[in-house]
């Protein structure tokens, strides 16, 4: 019996972080899972997809990597999977140390870094786009000078379209420098940031003229299969200082709206850049813009995309990402040999409440027996407090609607999301 085989005959795998689900997920496909995660998200209802635990913040990586170590000793497992953003980069670093499958972790750094991904691809001559870090006002206005107005300043890490900024004019260069100075010293809560010193620097990127959307793929030993193609919208308040619409996600649709032509030549580019940046196994979520220049990539995960994504994906192709993911080197699934035909379309529509005080929550009966309703999470309850939109977690939480194709879905999500009523009340 191989090492990394339990005594009852599944195969052990190491799951470090993710929802409830995910863990049912890899019981379900016969596995015997070992489960790192932080001790105030594990529970009893855990307890019987689970063989092993080891709660402790797997975001403190030098902590985590002795106890991973020990315990692989007396359990030995195949591999370490995640399905969550934090968990991506502890994840490859116990692979590495334990000479395991898994994404290397050059590739996964090189995700997570978008300065250094721009450097790599410039190198390669793939999806050209101006950008360098900056820490100060000075070097904002030195970009500007040499790429024009509007730009981009977003992290050079993190993700949720977090602290991302379109600076269009003049009085705004200055101000976007000092913003992240008091990003550094605010008090974020658990979860919300992956790094102490995401906001020390930022990325400085050309404005990308275009609808932006995403090419969620599932590799198999090198070889990319395109599983769906999302539409999305952006929205929300900005911050107070800029005058920008603010980059929030409140709207995504499977199959993608766009040409065909465009979705092709996209779809093409992506591929480039997984071969590019050396994805060889499981999920990725590439974001792209179609400019009038061609595709352009704005950013990628190896990682299923956020919101629900992924039980889109499964509703319109048939396809449970989340699956591949855990089972990728086991075995267990068949690869996909080419791309699943949509089947109908679906889409999501966020809820979006006056900010303020949350008093009451309506309408979750009639939307949920709606004949075109799919999903609804709501985010917040009476006492909650909703800030303003400014990036994903702000949103109220969301509906899923089926159509018969992507426009039907489109206005059956957003009906239902006006159906949902929050009310608040302003904060004394």
């Amino acid at each position: 019996m191989s090492d990394h085989v339990a005594p009852t005959g599944r195969p052990r795998v190491l799951v470090v972080g993710g929802r409830l689900k995910q863990v049912r997920k890899a019981r379900e496909l016969g596995l015997d899972v070992v489960y790192v995660q932080h001790p105030d998200a594990y529970d009893r209802e855990h307890w019987p997809h689970v063989d092993q635990a080891l709660l402790v913040d797997y975001c403190d990586v030098d902590r985590l990597l002795p106890m991973v170590r020990a315990l692989h000793e007396v359990y030995p497992f195949a591999k370490a999977v995640t399905l969550t953003e934090f968990a991506l980069l502890p994840t490859a670093r116990i692979n590495e140390e334990l000479g395991l499958a898994g994404e290397s972790l050059d590739t996964v750094e090189l995700l997570l870094d978008k300065a250094r991904m721009r450097r790599h691809l410039a190198a390669k001559g793939i999806s050209p786009v101006a950008s360098a870090v900056g820490r100060s006002r000075q070097d904002v206005r030195d970009f500007v000078a040499a790429h024009g107005l509007p730009v981009i300043v977003k992290p050079v890490r993190e993700s949720g379209s977090l602290a991302v900024f379109c600076v269009r004019d003049e009085a705004e260069v200055d101000a976007v420098a000092e913003r992240y100075r008091t990003l550094t010293d605010k008090e974020w809560a658990p979860g919300d940031v992956a790094f102490a010193d995401s906001f020390d620097e930022f990325l400085m990127e050309e404005y990308l003229e275009g609808p932006e959307f995403s090419v969620e793929t599932l590799s198999f030993d090198g070889r990319h299969v395109v599983v769906a193609t999302t539409d999305r919208e952006l929205g929300g308040t900005g911050f107070a200082e800029f005058g920008s619409t603010g980059f929030a996600e409140i709207g995504l649709w499977q199959p993608s709206a766009h040409p065909p032509e465009q979705v092709r030549e996209a779809i093409g580019l992506v591929r480039d850049f997984l071969d590019a940046v050396g994805l060889r196994d499981g999920p990725a979520h590439t974001e792209v813009k179609l400019t009038p220049r061609g595709p352009r990539i704005i950013e990628s995960h190896n990682r299923v995309g956020g919101y629900a994504l992924n039980e889109i994906a499964e509703l319109v192709y048939g396809v449970d990402m989340e699956r591949h993911a855990l089972a990728a080197g086991l075995g267990l699934l068949e690869p996909l040999t080419e791309s699943p035909e949509p089947r109908g379309a679906a889409a999501l529509q966020a809820l979006i409440p006056e900010p303020g005080r949350v008093v009451e929550v309506t309408g979750l009966d009639a939307v949920r027996a709606d004949p075109a309703f799919v999903d609804l999470r709501l985010m917040v309850e009476p006492g909650d407090v909703v800030s303003p939109l400014t990036w994903n977690e702000d949103i109220g939480g969301y509906v899923v609607a089926r159509g018969d194709d992507t426009a039907e879905a489109i206005a059956h999500s957003k009906r239902l999301a006006a159906a949902v009523g929050i009310r608040t009340e302003p904060l004394a």
